[in-house]
């Protein structure tokens, strides 16, 4: 006797598959954004995109090797809400009033090439006066907006997965 499709999509491989489909659709419409829009992405915009390409990772770890959901289940969920402080971060600087937006840096590749690791990293996890300007809206959400969303529904998927998954 098959499965019905709820017994197939709460296995844990399946769930983890679709978490990784879902991340690296996501990453795909940030390199569109990016080489065919012709967004510059801001150092917590790049930020952001490791962070999903690692949630990406956990779940197709999950698919490849399903056991310990409750490990896989706590590294997704850390993940994810670290996603969320970043996009939180990104979305207070939008918010910001133009003089207290702070100084703009140069471009991320050319800080990845001339500065040193620490400097960069501090970049991309504090942003810089890039990060403040809202380039993209789609229904009165930014783009930080949406990645917001992403992470917090990613973030209370992967906290109750233990109790959803099954062998």
């Amino acid at each position: 006797m098959g499965l019905s499709t709820t017994q197939f999509v709460r296995q844990p491989r399946v769930l983890g598959a679709l978490a990784a489909l879902v991340c690296f659709s996501l990453l795909s419409t940030a390199f569109y954004m990016e080489y065919v829009l012709y967004l510059e992405p801001c150092p917590l915009c790049m930020a952001q995109r490791v962070v999903f390409a690692l949630f990406g990772l956990v779940g197709l770890a999950m698919a490849i090797r399903p056991r310990a959901i409750r490990r896989y289940a706590i590294i997704a969920t850390v993940i994810a809400l670290a996603g969320l402080a970043l996009a939180a971060r990104q979305l207070y600087l939008q918010s910001l009033p133009p003089e207290l937006v702070p100084a703009c840096a140069p471009g991320l590749y050319y800080m990845i090439e001339s500065f040193p690791v620490l400097e960069v990293l501090s970049a991309m996890l504090t942003g810089t006066g890039d990060c403040a300007e809202v380039q993209w809206t789609f229904l009165t959400l930014s783009i930080p907006g949406w990645t917001a969303l992403s992470f917090a529904i990613m973030a209370a998927a992967a906290a109750g997965l233990p109790w959803y998954a099954r062998s």
